[in-house]
């Protein structure tokens, strides 16, 4: 796979660059099927399939083998890479892969949407400075 659907806080093209170790850029898609909410306690959100359900995001095209190791390590054990197709802005279906949370971890989510624009208000500065997943980079 060599594109990236993006939905949480790889959104935020410093963080996807410094989790990916490389600049990349993105264009607005859509995820159709899956629903995003909140992880209890935490800033960043996780999807899970949702019949109704629609998920706006940012894909990344031609994503190098080396960052998706990094990737990996970053969404650690929570989340599982798994192949979708997106829709672009002008209709174009692409397959990519996102991160969908894993049957064990969905007690940890909440019932609430995550929402991009408060993340970067009032959330991006504390993830950046707390999250552990940086730290197996």
């Amino acid at each position: 796979m060599e594109n990236l659907f993006a939905y949480g806080t790889l959104m935020c093209s410093s963080i996807m660059t410094a989790v990916s170790g490389c600049r990349l850029s993105a264009v607005p898609a859509t995820l159709e099927g899956y629903s995003r909410r909140c992880v209890k306690g935490e800033r960043y959100p996780a999807i899970l399939p949702h019949r109704e359900g629609r998920v706006a995001g940012e894909l990344y095209r031609h994503v190098p083998d080396a960052a998706w190791t990094r990737l990996d390590r970053f969404e650690g054990e929570m989340y599982a890479r798994r192949g979708v197709e997106v829709a672009l802005r002008d209709g174009t279906v692409l397959l990519a892969a996102t991160y969908v949370v894993v049957p064990q971890f969905l007690y940890r989510l909440d019932h609430a949407d995550w929402d991009f624009a408060e993340f970067l208000q009032n959330g991006k500065a504390d993830f950046q400075s707390h999250y552990q997943g940086y730290l197996y980079l």
